[in-house]
């Protein structure tokens, strides 16, 4: 008996051994991983730690955090500094490498090498460091401290730090930096605005301390000052009125040998996160952050909008009283579509027509006239002449090619040559207001002389009109009856409720089938007023009606000449119907494709749709609310009406649908051969989808055939691959064009259509251009580089048993995963790969 419970225990001993040596074990395994790599949560990079990809650092007391981040969404990602406890909306206060982004942020790595912290991107290169020499033979490291200062030191010497982010600031001035001028190197300290909301490179607005008074100044451009604090009287500054006596902050100036400066700290007393910062707007802004409100503005300087420099660019005119506050000219329009999306009104406006003066090649001859803009703050720069009147004026600056605008006020004649900058419109005639008069093209205006030849046909016609206008009501009253007894209840601006069984009568019991697609099929209706539509049934839609509802109407709002206007809709039950205008040309892929000489489609339309196309994702990614991805670009999903002007169908739907974009094959409904290489990886999917199948489109265009289906000659199996190579290596692409055009195209914008195309199909999303891009190019707007053939091509270009999955892998094993889910997925995609398989 003594034997057996001796076993016992010794049996139990070892097991706690066991437990024990495991335990030990797991610790030393820990502490050897921390050795060579950073734990989450720790405030040191030191000399055989790194920082990449998810990793971040976090001050000893959670207050501020160092890592990459992506502001954009755009795959451009940067090493900055952000509030930890602030979950709601990331605040960035400090970026390392605001210029110079990397696009891989798993491959790139932050950590010391030679005495610094340098910044390896991808190819690991450096692209930043802190660039300090140092003598310490102390091993440097970097600690995150709760003050939102990052600091390089040898050693455990933080007095006397290497480097510090304080004394390199970005747009943000926390408590305890300052915002330096040093007196031996006659260098600022600046905080300078991001360009955008977006993107963190350097904008154009700075603020400085002002060494001859000690106050702060915001400049334009570093050379145009528009605001100052006011000299500093030991309390306040003299033109900030909000720094009373019970203010939050203590400000200090010291001034020694090496440099002059201002520094803060919040009060003890008060509670509250605060920052200084120097804003995209051009103003400087203090915000508190408050838990329930977020960020909320104390004050900002310049308190009105306006007041900032040249706030919207060349030929920009600014408006208090309007939102946005930026507006172009008549004649003029955003010079980039894109910035003006994100509020970054710089880059100004551009002519709509060019000006006949000095421009010989115009047809028309007609010299340019003048746009009248009463209640104007006249620009600055301008040219005074000696004239005798307001016609000697308006003379002087029409002889004058590089004159752009003219004034002219009390025998004061002033004249503007070439650019204008900060012209702002004001609200009522001032003491500071003036009239400008802006030179447009002659087409930009109406003629004076035809208004006075139809002043008499408008007074002669008044009393038609009145019929008319009377007749006008009249049939919109019938018409309106209509629409609530057969049509359906209009619900929210021109989108109109159907009933089920009115889309039953309209299209004969769905009978007059138009096409399908991944979404549904779509049949062709007649309304009670004879208007003709299309009608759409929806499959499996998951939302409840309620959502569904909600869903249709924000599509609805969305209006563009390059996309389907929807009408209307119906929801009953399960039943989900859309109702779209119909086009009379019907859908692309019946005229690209028809294989018909009689009715094929000339290089100018192809040139036109493929723009218009483009204009219509544009507003799609960048100018809705949200940005909207279509996820099904093709033919097939592009719509003709009358005058060939291409409409793109079926956006929007995605969401209806219910599509998941994180998940492969099988629960996606695009269309095969136009995929990007992201709906297979399982990746998250963005508007650059849409880019790459819009590229995959535009080969069709060219061709004038599938991009899968095999030439006659057998000899080109997958048309993207050859055209890939002609050119890159030949440089002959009217060989790629149509052979039913009889290479009748203008070869420029050929080769502009191919460079596109291939810049668009690149296997990294990162590497494509944006829809507005594409734009400018095919505008002629800007020129692009040939872009590398995307790798997915290089690989299958050889194996053309293979081409057909370049959309979805470049190896193997990825190409039977594909293999295997093709079984799975809508019957549409199955018969479109057995057919090319």
């Amino acid at each position: 008996m003594r034997i057996s419970r001796l076993s016992a225990t010794t049996i139990l001993l070892d097991a706690m051994d066991i437990r024990t040596n495991s335990r030990f074990l797991l610790v030393l395994f820990v502490c050897l991983f921390l050795k060579t790599n950073l734990s989450f949560g720790a405030d040191i990079i030191s000399g055989n730690q790194s920082l990449s990809g998810n990793q971040t650092i976090v001050s000893k007391g959670g207050v501020f955090t160092l890592g990459f981040f992506d502001p954009g969404n755009t795959n451009k990602y940067y090493i900055g500094m952000w509030y930890e406890k602030i979950k709601t909306n990331q605040t960035i206060v400090w970026v390392a490498n605001r210029e110079k982004p990397v696009s891989d942020r798993f491959s790139s790595e932050l950590k010391i090498s030679d005495g610094n912290l340098v910044l390896f991107n991808e190819s690991k290169l450096p692209i930043w460091s802190t660039n300090v020499s140092s003598t310490s033979s102390s091993p440097v490291q970097a600690v995150l401290g709760d003050n939102g200062n990052l600091v390089l030191s040898g050693g455990s010497n933080f007095s006397n730090p290497l480097w510090q982010s304080f004394d390199n600031p970005a747009h943000t001035w926390l408590p305890g930096s300052k915002i330096a001028y040093n007196k031996i190197t006659k260098t600022h300290q600046v905080l300078t605005s991001w360009k955008n909301s977006k993107d963190p490179s350097p904008g154009l607005f700075t603020l400085q301390l002002d060494e001859t008074n000690n106050s702060y100044s915001i400049l334009w451009n570093r050379s145009r000052g528009y605001w100052t604090s006011g000299a500093w009287n030991g309390h306040i500054f003299s033109l900030v009125p909000e720094m009373r006596q019970d203010y939050i902050y203590d400000f200090q100036f010291v001034s020694n040998p090496n440099e002059s400066y201002f520094t803060y700290s919040v009060k003890p007393t008060s509670t509250l996160t605060s920052r200084f910062v120097m804003d995209v707007s051009g103003q400087i802004k203090q915000q508190n952050f408050l838990p329930n409100n977020g960020w909320n503005l104390f004050w900002s300087q310049p308190r009105q909008q306006c007041e900032v420099y040249a706030f919207c660019g060349p030929y920009g005119s600014c408006n208090e009283k309007s939102l946005p506050f930026c507006n172009c000219l008549k004649g003029f329009k955003p010079t980039s579509e894109s910035d003006w999306y994100l509020e970054e009104y710089s880059g100004g406006c551009s002519r709509v027509t060019k000006l006949a003066c000095g421009n010989n090649s115009l047809p028309n001859g007609e010299e340019d006239r003048f746009l009248e803009m009463p209640n104007m703050l006249l620009p600055e720069n301008k040219e005074s002449l000696r004239v005798g009147s307001s016609d000697e004026c308006k003379s002087s600056c029409l002889n004058n090619c590089s004159c752009t605008a003219y004034a002219y006020d009390n025998n004061d004649c002033s004249i503007w040559i070439g650019v204008f900058l900060n012209l702002q419109q004001l609200s009522a005639a001032s003491d500071n207001s003036g009239t400008l008069y802006v030179r447009l093209a002659a087409s930009e205006l109406p003629n004076p002389k035809k208004e006075k030849g139809t002043i008499v046909g408008a007074v002669v016609g008044s009393a038609v009109g009145i019929l008319v206008v009377v007749g006008l009501i009249l049939f919109l009253i019938f018409r309106r009856r209509n629409r609530t007894v057969g049509k359906g209840k209009q619900v929210e601006g021109s989108l109109v409720a159907f009933g089920y069984r009115d889309m039953q009568n309209a299209t004969k019991n769905f009978s007059d089938k138009l096409g399908g697609g991944g979404f549904g099929s779509v049949f062709k209706g007649v309304l009670a007023d004879s208007t003709v539509v299309a009608v759409k049934k929806l499959e499996s839609v998951s939302q409840g009606e309620k959502q569904f509802r909600t869903e249709v109407s924000t599509i609805g709002t969305i209006q563009h000449v390059n996309l389907v206007r929807l009408r209307g809709f119906c929801s009953e039950g399960t039943k989900r119907l859309l109702v779209y205008d119909y086009m009379s040309n019907g859908s692309l892929d019946s005229l690209l494709f028809s294989g018909s000489n009689s009715n094929v489609l000339i290089w100018k339309t192809r040139y036109q749709i493929a723009l218009g196309i483009a204009r219509g994702l544009v507003y799609l990614h960048e100018k809705c609310r949200e940005c909207i991805i279509h996820c099904d670009i093709k033919p097939e999903n592009i719509l003709l009406d009358e005058e060939l002007c291409p409409k793109v169908a079926d956006f929007g739907l995605a969401k209806l649908i219910g599509r998941d974009f994180s998940r492969v094959l099988t629960t996606m409904r695009g269309t095969r051969g136009y995929l990007a290489p992201e709906w297979i990886a399982g990746v998250a999917i963005t508007s650059k989808a849409d880019v790459y199948s819009y590229g995959m489109m535009l080969f069709e265009f060219v061709s004038g055939r599938r991009n899968s289906e095999p030439s006659e000659d057998g000899k080109v199996k997958f048309f993207p691959t050859w055209a890939a190579r002609v050119i890159t290596e030949e440089g002959d692409v009217l060989s790629l064009l149509d052979p039913r055009l009889e290479q009748n195209a203008e070869v420029e914008e050929l080769d502009r259509v191919c460079r596109v195309a291939c810049w668009c199909i690149q296997d990294d999303e990162v590497n494509r251009p944006s829809m507005s891009q594409v734009v400018q190019i095919l505008e002629g707007v800007i020129e692009v580089n040939l872009p590398p053939v995307p790798r997915s091509l290089q690989v299958f270009g050889d194996d053309q048993e293979n081409v057909i999955f370049f959309t979805e892998s470049s190896s193997t094993s990825q190409s039977s995963k594909v293999r295997s889910t093709t079984s799975t997925s809508s019957s549409q995609t199955k018969s479109t790969t057995s057919s090319i398989s």
